[in-house]
């Protein structure tokens, strides 16, 4: 039976909740313009590798050490910080930490600091009764969902090639996310520089669609 927490989490971690996702494009829109990612078959292959050694991993691992209730989140914090690649990915983890931060205080009456996404997420959720694989796997599905919705407008891809390459990607989310909730500190990092470097090259963009 779907608990009450669950579907907390769920409202949270929806696509109508206003953290602005939606402009936030990850370096995607970056990679499209080189003429690297074209079509389905390289949006998988791209969003599985930012799943398993980028950002994906990185962001589960930080939201799972800040799920414990002993966790220091300003520490944690400084990771999450030190670890984005340049100044379009902080912004983007910054400015989506406070927007949702933000409207879980709103809804709930706490004071919640603005933090990085993960960080922001994780202290919400920390009052759940859930976890912590469901709460990562909840976080991974909404970050994968943002960007193959970027992809089906941006690429352009059609709803049914777009929601493919979501379903082949969401197979390798239980055990990614099974996988962080056990990783301690050590297991932090990434190494998924064709985004890192996407990501950087946008920010001198001179016209864009997205932030990021």
């Amino acid at each position: 039976m779907l608990s009450a927490d669950a579907l907390t989490l769920q409202h949270w971690l929806s696509p109508a909740f206003p953290t602005g996702a939606f402009v936030y494009s990850h370096g995607l829109e970056q990679v499209i313009a080189r003429g690297e990612v074209t079509d389905a078959e390289a949006l998988e292959i791209w969003l599985i590798d930012l799943l398993c050694f980028g950002t994906g991993w990185q962001d589960s691992v930080l939201l799972s050490l800040a799920l414990s209730d002993s966790a220091e989140l300003d520490h944690l914090e400084a990771f999450a910080v030190a670890l984005q690649p340049c100044s379009e990915r902080l912004m983007e983890a910054r400015e989506q930490g406070a927007a949702f931060a933000r409207t879980v205080g709103q809804i709930t009456g706490r004071d919640l600091p603005a933090r990085a996404l993960p960080i922001a997420v994780a202290e919400a959720a920390r009052g759940l009764d859930l976890p912590r694989a469901v709460v990562i796997a909840a976080y991974l599905q909404a970050f994968l969902t943002n960007l193959v919705t970027i992809a089906i407008r941006h690429i352009p891809l059609g709803q049914g090639a777009g929601h493919r390459v979501l379903a082949r990607c969401l197979e390798r989310v239980p055990d990614l996310a099974q996988d962080a909730s056990l990783a301690q500190l050590e297991a932090l990092g990434s190494s998924c520089l064709s985004a890192d470097l996407a990501a950087m090259e946008h920010e001198t963009k001179e016209v864009r669609l997205f932030r990021t």
